[in-house]
């Protein structure tokens, strides 16, 4: 496991939200500090603040691959993340099945029923960290082993 991962997986044990996770571990790289990374990803946990919809982990990684294209020419960098954001998707689904965070958890995380089934069967541990694990190895192959 990277570094990056256990501070992606510490991050998520300390209470902050798969997007927080991801993001957070890879901010320092593109000159966002801590603070402001968690806060720029705050609003994405549980499928974008708990409607289901993309997985935390994988909007946060979608979020390091816009940070991590340079160009001055945007149309450039838009395109260049477009393409790693595909491939990262790819992989993503090929490893867990989807990008949905309802579809990976199996309920609704905006119900009281949701919530309760995601603590009482252990979900974080068993689906999130296993997806930010992913999400952050990911970024770490599409993102930097291309730009080494």
């Amino acid at each position: 496991m990277s570094l990056r991962q256990d501070a992606a997986k510490q991050c998520f044990k300390e209470g902050f939200n798969c997007a927080q996770a991801v993001f957070s571990a890879f901010a320092g790289d593109y000159g966002i500090g801590a603070k402001d990374a968690l806060r720029i990803a705050r609003g994405f946990g549980g499928g974008m603040a708990r409607t289901g919809e993309v997985c935390g982990a994988v909007t946060g990684a979608f979020m390091v691959m816009g940070c991590a294209q340079n160009s001055v020419v945007e149309a450039e960098a838009k395109e260049a993340s477009y393409a790693q954001i595909r491939e990262f998707t790819r992989r993503f689904k090929e490893l867990h099945g989807s990008t949905l965070c309802r579809e990976l958890l199996g309920c609704n995380l905006d119900t009281e029923e949701g919530k309760k089934l995601y603590r009482e069967s252990n979900l974080g541990a068993s689906v999130c960290l296993p997806c930010i694990c992913d999400a952050t190895a990911l970024v770490e192959e599409i993102v930097l082993v291309k730009k080494a």
